[in-house]
């Protein structure tokens, strides 16, 4: 199995710990020390051995940061983790606080006494982090310390070791794109820049750059390693040599020199002694980089990862794969949901329909000859109350049974050497009150309004977040989480810089991923989301329009539960929408999916409203 479930949420240790990094604040003269979730290469998911906030607090979530001070310790997260954080962290030792409405900066200035002055690891935070702290303590009269090793790793006992997951090839049938040609591409963009080289920092950029997949973190298939491109097209790329076989050291040294990853610092200082100006990106770099390229004589340019952009706007094959790795896990979620339909109410939990859920992913995977790699992400699977936590992760504390007259919400998503899904289902188990139909049809008008928009080029995230929104603000509801993210192309699941959401600020272009998945929660009763993945188009003009116009089209195909769809609520082209949704989804699955029990769930299932 790829998940793996927390046995206990038993707060344990946090005191001690705390308290142990209190002890070195004298010594290091400081009042107060920042504890992230992130690790040196600012990813989503970390390896076990850079799980320095579960080791303090025992948080397992996956954004989150701890300020120790003095005399208090708050862990900062978002409306995702508010219920996780409480279960999960000694409420006596840490209390909450909120990582978007008062993120440590400003809780330092609204909080902090006079002349605080607070200690941070600056690999473990990005220069657009430290601008935010240095600003926030200037006003208090306080001052940032850069600490020269890490206190907290001092106390880690039985630390695990960096992980060593081997490196393989993503094949040209894969990537679509030569790396040598995206090498070239990038040395361009160098020279445009005016810069000698630029440094990649994310595990993903170098990855997708070097077509490259690997194994060190989880549900992420890239391997921590980094990468340095010069203007006149040589490459070099740092990463431990004992991820690497005969076959993919061979491919990789003919086009770059490769290194050892605790070469790279000193490689860094090299060229910025020869006074060279580096690229560097100052949203997802650590901060120590860039502080030891200006100490060490060089200029840092500060420019957007290069690979960022052309990265998250899929090229035809990439495209092409997704879409086949789509009905695929499609195909999975139908036999799932047909298994799921067939037990009786309250003799399944939300652990064993997970463990289910993965099983048939992998017996997919193999009977399609296209492998499960890994999940995208570890599962949330929600029944009843349980379904208004966001990003509720079930432990074997807080497994419940799925319940008749209740609904069970399922995220989740696989991994593929063809492309990364993402999808959720909300289903009733036995008949559910109307109250929840009538939400569910809400969020489902929602859906289907980001699906069917149609808009000009230079349209931002941002401006079709409305569109998802208007049918639950009408009802005087909405939801606390954007409406999508982008996703990668068998990389990361969450993929900037697209994004639908009050913070979507880039500009959808064609070949964006994003997801799709409007909800609504009511605490302690019910939630409700509904997502597919899209891909960004042109879309075909309009007759006597003036304007060049983009539109979505559906990657996902999996049946929406009618049962929760209250008909008299949806216009006639919403109706339209679903029953040709539904079609289309039981003419592509129906051929790939196994028995015919499960085809002729299929078809009752995408009947027409």
């Amino acid at each position: 199995m790829f998940q793996s479930f927390d046995v206990t949420s038993t707060p344990q240790f946090g005191r001690e710990r705390a308290d142990g990094l209190r002890a070195s604040f004298d010594a290091l003269g400081i009042d107060g020390v920042l504890v992230p979730r992130a690790d040196e290469f600012q990813g989503e998911y970390v390896p076990a051995s850079a799980e320095r906030l579960a080791w303090l607090t025992g948080f397992t979530g996956s954004a989150g940061i701890a300020l120790v001070l003095r005399e208090r310790a708050v862990v900062f997260v978002d409306g995702r983790y508010v219920t996780q954080l409480a279960e999960q962290v000694d409420g006596t030792v840490f209390t909450g606080g909120d990582l978007i409405g008062e993120p440590p900066h400003l809780w330092i200035e609204r909080h902090a006494p006079k002349g605080f002055r607070l200690g941070i690891d600056p690999w473990l935070h990005t220069g657009a982090d430290v601008r935010k702290l240095e600003t926030a303590l200037a006003k208090i009269g306080g001052a940032l310390v850069h600490l020269d090793h890490n206190p907290l790793d001092r106390l880690w006992t039985g630390r695990p070791d960096a992980p060593l997951g081997r490196v393989v090839i993503q094949k040209i049938e894969q990537a679509g794109i030569l790396a040598t040609e995206k090498i070239a591409d990038m040395a361009e963009m160098v020279v445009k820049a005016g810069a000698a080289a630029v440094i990649l920092t994310d595990p993903s950029s170098v990855a997708w750059t070097f077509n490259l997949r690997g194994n060190d973190v989880p549900h992420t298939p890239h391997p921590l390693a980094r990468a340095i491109i010069h203007a006149d097209g040589k490459a070099e790329i740092f990463l431990d040599a004992r991820k690497t076989g005969i076959e993919e050291k061979a491919y990789l040294t003919q086009m770059a020199e490769i290194a050892a990853l605790d070469s790279f610092g000193a490689r860094v200082s090299a060229l910025a002694a020869s006074g060279l100006s580096l690229m560097l990106d100052p949203d997802h770099a650590a901060f120590a980089l860039a502080d030891r390229i200006r100490k060490d004589g060089g200029t840092v340019i500060e420019a957007p990862d290069p690979a960022r952009l052309p990265r998250a706007c899929k090229n035809p094959v990439e495209r092409e794969g997704s879409a086949r790795a789509h009905l695929q896990d499609g195909a999975a979620m139908v036999e799932f949901l047909a298994w799921l339909d067939r037990t009786t109410p309250g003799t399944i939990t939300e652990i064993s329909a997970t463990e289910k859920l993965e099983a048939v992913r992998i017996a997919c995977g193999e009977r399609l000859q296209n492998p499960l790699k890994d999940v995208s992400f570890d599962t949330i699977a929600g029944a009843g109350a349980h379904a208004a936590i966001m990003h509720y992760r079930v432990t074997t504390e807080s497994d419940q049974p799925l319940e008749a007259g209740t609904m069970f919400l399922v995220d989740s998503g696989g991994q593929y050497v063809n492309g990364t899904t993402d999808i959720t289902r909300t289903v009733a188990i036995g008949d559910v009150p109307a109250e929840q139909k009538r939400f569910f049809t809400l969020v489902l008008k929602g859906m289907i309004a980001i699906s069917t928009a149609r808009f000009p080029k230079g349209t931002r995230g941002v401006e079709l977040d409305p569109l998802a929104r208007i049918a639950l603000w009408k009802a005087g509801a909405d939801y606390g989480h954007g409406t999508g993210h982008g996703v990668g192309s068998y990389l990361s699941v969450h993929e900037g810089p697209q994004r639908i959401s009050r913070a979507g600020m880039q500009e959808l272009l064609p070949g964006m991923i994003l997801s799709n998945e409007p909800g609504y929660y009511r605490p302690g009763a019910f939630g409700i989301r509904i997502e597919n993945l899209l891909h960004v188009l042109e879309a075909a003009s309009v007759e006597g329009g003036d304007q060049t116009m983009l539109g979505f089209e559906t990657l996902t195909f999996c049946p929406i539960d009618r049962r929760l769809i209250l008909p008299e609520l949806l216009t006639e082209e919403e109706r339209a929408w679903v029953d040709a949704y539904h079609a289309e989804t039981r003419e592509k699955l129906t051929p790939l999916v196994d028995g015919a029990e499960v085809k002729a769930w299929l078809e009752a299932a995408t009947a027409a409203l």
